[in-house]
């Protein structure tokens, strides 16, 4: 398999080199380039078509947040496009919601470790959405609003919307464990290490659980794990 191509923007030289070491040192991981503000992390990601944009959001001129907006929605190109994975210091809700909007695929906090980071840009170049533990209670308390018939047993599945999302209890016991820690915001290749599965196997749990209770992305069942009482376990 070829290495994931990344494209690193940061307005600090030393944060960009560091990541570059950091980065080519994982085999299935390669920097293709590097930009130091926003027009040149959108330029850069038309010229080098990478896998994962990895954006810093307060860069001088172009915002991060305008760059992610501008990749996601004029790419143009057939291939399909970039994912951009936000990397800042700031914990700040305003920027969370702006990059998400923006169609950014994750967001993380640059006080995560190595082994996090390249975690984080596979499961987005993967096409999944990963966000700092941090970030996704914060969106669990400002979006939990999901109908109740999604943690209530339904008598007649098959009969409508909300017969299609299922109960609770149609998941596995070991689906249960894998949504518990999608709601603690660990990424597939830390569960995988943690319920000791492979990370495919962890990938097509996820999917399934999503199926199963009708739900759109991990932030949606994360909402309903918490709703339903689960983080206690």
């Amino acid at each position: 398999m070829r290495p994931i191509r990344v494209l690193v923007a940061d307005d600090q030289e030393l944060v960009r080199t560091a990541l570059r070491i950091m980065l080519d040192r994982r085999a299935d991981l390669r920097v293709v380039g590097e930009a130091s503000d926003g027009e040149q992390a959108v330029a850069a990601a038309f010229e080098l078509r990478p896998d994962v944009v990895l954006m810093d959001v307060r860069m001088p001129g172009m915002t991060g947040v305008e760059a992610t907006e501008r990749i996601v929605e004029g790419w143009p190109y057939e291939e399909p496009r970039p994912r951009v994975l936000v990397l800042t210091t700031f914990d700040l809700d305003e920027y969370v919601h702006a990059c998400l909007r923006a169609g950014a695929s994750g967001f993380i906090l640059k006080n995560v470790s190595p082994d996090q980071l390249a975690d984080a840009i596979r499961v987005v170049a993967a096409g999944e959405a990963t966000l700092a533990p941090s970030v996704t209670n914060r969106l669990i308390d400002t979006f939990a609003a999901l109908p109740p018939a999604l943690v209530e047993r339904s008598p007649s599945p098959g009969t409508g919307p909300e017969d299609r999302a299922g109960p609770l209890d149609a998941l596995t016991r070991r689906e249960l464990e894998v949504l518990v820690l999608v709601a603690r915001g660990l990424s597939n290749a830390q569960i995988a290490r943690s319920l000791d599965l492979s990370e495919a196997g962890v990938k097509s749990r996820v999917n399934r659980i999503l199926t199963r209770l009708g739900l759109e992305n991990r932030v949606q069942a994360a909402i309903l794990a918490r709703e339903a009482g689960l983080l206690g376990r």
